[in-house]
Formats: structure tokens, C-alpha cells, sequence
């Protein structure tokens, strides 16, 4: 088992519950979300960066820079 930083870009144009959803669902995509933290929103573009770490089985590392778009 092999851990990772992710590091995320999310558009804030979902209510809170489905943007939750929405950056677990985009974490395990890369692997097994482990804990996850928005660390920064702008409020220009709108947009919430997340990290988080991530375990992988096989030790591959997954896309580490992730740009998501959501929208109601």
C-alpha cells in the first residue's frame, strides 16, 4: 500500500452536500481517500483547492493534480 498527495481544483457552483460528494468521488477515482481538506477558496473564479491523501494497493501513482468542474 502506497499513500499520495492530491491536490484538486473544484468549482463552488454545487451545494455543499453534492461538492462533498462530488471531491470523494473524484479522490477515489485516484485511489482510496484517506482525509481530505479544502485549503483555499477563490473568490473571483469561484473555485475551492482541495488536498488530500490517498492510499493506492498496487503502489501507481495516480494523477496528482486534478482540475474538477461541478455544477448543479
Amino acid at each position: 500500500m502506497t499513500t499520495h498527495f492530491i491536490t484538486a481544483e473544484i468549482d463552488l457552483q454545487a451545494s455543499p452536500v453534492a461538492l462533498s460528494d462530488a471531491i470523494a468521488a473524484e479522490l477515489q477515482q485516484r485511489g482510496e481517500p484517506l482525509r481530505w481538506a479544502i485549503t483555499a477558496v477563490d473568490e473571483t473564479t469561484q473555485t475551492a483547492t482541495i488536498e488530500g491523501v490517498v492510499t493506492t494497493a498496487d503502489g501507481t501513482a495516480p494523477d496528482t493534480k486534478l482540475v474538477a468542474s461541478i455544477s448543479e
